[in-house]
């Protein structure tokens, strides 16, 4: 994939999807959105029109279709994780061969499922660090005054892992590959679970006098629940500890704390749309995980419980 214009495939173009897609055809490679058929005509024909305050306002031409039909340098995966395997019917291994397979996926579980349809050394994982909006088909909102990608992928060969991360460079996220997998993964799962099960959380046990659930935002998250904060922090360091990811819980408080007040997770942000919640690919895995290694995980078995009950939203 080295010195030459990539084939790129986009499953899923919505915030993450969308932006990707529309920096990369503006960087000047062949960008081929999957999704379904409405979504594929509009972008076909308006192409993905993206707002930010970091790489401007502009709008890219893009092809689309429901269904890959041809080979493709890389595939990107941009889907939530309740929305994988509705998804991946899109992307035939027969026909994506030999290109890579790159999921931008909460949790850690999601390369072992990969790799059991694909070829296992066309999966390399990705973690990106981004707050992007899909506000219509095709219409995107880049909102935060970053967008930066971690590669990786222990069975990809690094020339691979290279050639798509200087791509993606150019095209504007700053991007690197790092060399262990596991760990890089859990650097992500000792972050976002404990914001994403505390933020979501409130909004199941908090209701106004209307019964309309009441969000709570990372800055009330900090000061109301602190004590569960700090307790799953612990938990998810310990459980990364023996994944060989970081395990400084401490320095994940204080990061936590320099965050804006009004800061909500993902996970938060679906369940006010009333969308599927990815807790088990981040609770769930973080909890059988816990098992496997024997450590005992009580604050976050109790929060997750308390997600998964059938009014918990």
């Amino acid at each position: 994939m080295a010195n030459k214009e990539l084939t790129v495939a986009i499953l899923g173009p919505g915030g993450v999807g969308g932006l990707l897609a529309a920096l990369l055809s503006r960087a000047g490679h062949r960008v081929i959105c999957l999704a379904g058929a409405e979504t594929a005509d509009t972008l076909r024909t308006n192409g993905i029109r993206v707002r930010s305050e970091g790489f401007g306002d502009f709008t890219a031409a893009v092809e689309a279709d429901t269904e890959l039909r041809e080979p493709v340098d890389a595939c990107l995966i941009t889907v939530k994780a309740t929305a994988l395997d509705a998804a991946l019917t899109r992307v035939p291994a027969r026909t994506l061969a030999d290109g890579l397979l790159v999921p931008f996926l909460n949790g850690v579980e999601h390369p072992a499922h990969l790799r059991a349809r694909h070829d296992p050394a066309r999966v390399a994982p990705a973690i990106i660090r981004v707050e992007s909006t899909r506000v219509a088909p095709g219409v995107v909102e880049h909102g935060s005054p970053f967008a930066e990608i971690d590669l990786t992928g222990d069975t990809v060969p690094r020339e691979r892992l290279d050639a798509l991360a200087a791509a993606l460079n150019a095209a504007g996220p700053r991007t690197r590959v790092l060399p262990d997998e596991t760990a890089a993964l859990w650097a992500k799962m000792t972050f976002l679970a404990p914001l994403a099960l505390l933020t979501t959380l409130p909004h199941s046990r908090l209701r106004s006098s209307g019964g309309t659930p009441i969000a709570l935002p990372l800055g009330d998250v900090r000061t109301r629940h602190r004590e569960e904060l700090t307790a799953l922090l612990a938990e998810t360091a310990a459980v990364s500890r023996a994944y060989g990811g970081p395990s400084d819980a401490a320095g994940a408080l204080a990061r936590y704390d320099t965050f804006p007040p009004a800061t909500k997770s993902s996970m938060q942000r679906d369940a006010e749309a009333g969308r599927p919640l990815e807790l088990d690919a981040i609770g769930g895995a973080l909890l059988r995980a816990a098992e496997l290694q024997g450590i005992p995980v009580p604050v976050t078995a109790s929060l997750v419980r308390e997600l998964a009950a059938p009014n918990a939203n």
